[in-house]
């Protein structure tokens, strides 16, 4: 542990003594210029990218069938990153960024999206050094936070989104079901049924089970979109749909009466979720103001007297390790988050 803490102090006195000898009055303006440089070619990078893949309208296609295609230079670039996309997708963690890009509905690639994060992280690095501009070592180190905490906004606007998206899927997922047996009752087939359901839900389930009907007349089996279906959804309402689905197919029964069950069975569902949200409303915003309220203070702080708080963050001043205090604090903040959202979080 010692020699952690050690190896640690020595690490960030060499990089205070380089970023002490970059940040001088004469280099500060090259510095700003060199990193201001670095985000705006960032983010063309970014924009070239979205642009590039991008599908081809009607026309852009009508062109190349007539022999008008686009340049050499720019099929090739398109061709690089396809491949460099097809690589990094390959990964695990490529395909679970994959995963939850396809749950959110994101029409981004893999290869954009670890764009995005490192743009975030630049980003993250350029405004934590702005905040400890009172010492070398107090920039140095909110610099390496901002950049390792920002780095993980796209992930959290993901998950936000994505989960957003899951409640919403779940909340129409009982009209939906009523909307089926409807359906099936009147003479359709499921096949025609999912595409009746895709033709008058509103998104995402129009979205989703739209999916489903092109996969089918793909070639896949009804049992294989709707696999792919609860991977991209991953929802205890739409397993028990899905199950009840694949059992009837197996052995036969009445699946509209089915289905009337197992939509009055959501609904509940849903209803008693709605009101538990609304009893541990005051839970959920305590442990958003506890969490949020310290940081956000010392951030104010920061920048409005950015010297009132560089001791806290310099080695070699008495107390010697005031630098662990905001480690120490950060711990606790996060255990008193996690011990609140444990307590209301409420299985139905």
């Amino acid at each position: 542990m010692l020699f952690a803490f050690d190896l640690g102090r020595f690490m960030i006195d060499r990089g205070g003594m380089y970023m002490q000898a970059l940040l001088t009055p004469e280099m500060m303006p090259i510095v700003l210029t060199g990193l201001g440089l670095i985000i705006v070619v960032l983010l063309g990078l970014v924009g070239l990218v979205v642009r590039s893949s991008r599908r081809d309208d009607v026309s852009d296609r009508l062109s190349q069938f007539a022999g008008r295609g686009k340049p050499e230079s720019e099929a090739s670039a398109r061709q690089a990153l396809a491949r460099i996309d097809a690589v990094v997708a390959k990964s695990k963690q490529g395909g679970n960024i994959a995963r939850d890009l396809a749950r959110a509905d994101l029409k981004l690639t893999v290869a954009e999206f670890i764009g995005l994060k490192i743009l975030a992280a630049l980003t993250g690095a350029a405004v934590g050094a702005y905040i400890g501009r009172a010492s070398t070592q107090a920039m140095f180190l909110s610099a390496l936070v901002g950049g390792v905490l920002l780095s993980f906004a796209p992930n959290i606007y993901l998950g936000i989104r994505s989960s957003n998206r899951i409640k919403s899927f779940n909340n129409q997922l009982g009209d939906t079901i009523t909307l089926m047996a409807n359906s099936l009752r009147s003479g359709y087939s499921f096949l025609q049924t999912l595409d009746l359901v895709a033709r008058e839900s509103p998104a995402p389930i129009s979205t989703e089970f739209k999916r489903v009907v092109q996969e089918v007349g793909l070639g896949r089996t009804t049992e294989e979109a709707l696999s792919n279906l609860l991977r991209r959804m991953p929802s205890d309402d739409l397993e028990l749909l899905i199950t009840a689905v694949n059992i009837q197919m197996e052995v036969g029964g009445n699946l509209a009466q089915i289905l009337d069950t197992i939509g009055h069975t959501i609904r509940e569902r849903v209803r008693i979720k709605g009101e538990i949200r609304t009893l541990t409303a005051q839970g959920r915003i305590s442990a958003y103001v506890i969490t949020g309220l310290p940081v956000g203070l010392a951030i104010f702080i920061s920048v409005v007297n950015p010297s009132y708080m560089s001791p806290i963050f310099s080695f070699g001043m008495p107390p010697e390790h005031w630098c662990c205090l905001p480690l120490a604090a950060s711990v606790m903040i996060l255990i008193g988050y996690f011990a609140i959202m444990k307590i209301i979080d409420i299985e139905v």
